[in-house]
């Protein structure tokens, strides 16, 4: 089955990080074509950043590499959901996951 993903009028779909292994929700991003296929075709999450306006390898920097397990794609086909066995901590923060604070 083939499906045509629906990116946003920038070019960019959200992608939501879980960690394969626990179920955690660990990041939010945005992917843009070229993203998402260096991320099929690397194993390891690729992003485009929206501030700095160029691809992201996570990790590249921090050694907090997403190995990609799984990319799984909403109903809708605008959401992304990448189950990934971290190399690290997800966040910039250190935290394990972006979603530590409770609002």
């Amino acid at each position: 089955m083939t499906i045509t993903l629906k990116f946003n009028e920038q070019g960019l779909i959200p992608a939501i990080l879980q960690d394969a292994a626990t179920g955690e929700v660990l990041m939010v991003a945005w992917m843009n074509e070229e993203a998402l296929q260096l991320t099929q075709i690397t194993g390891e999450a690729h992003f485009w950043s929206r501030s700095r306006q160029e691809l992201w390898h996570k990790g590249a920097t921090s050694g907090n590499v997403q190995y990609v397990h799984e990319i799984w794609v909403d109903c809708d086909a605008d959401v992304l959901l990448l189950k990934v066995n971290p190399a690290g901590p997800a966040c910039h923060t250190g935290a394990q996951s972006c979603f530590y604070r409770k609002l």
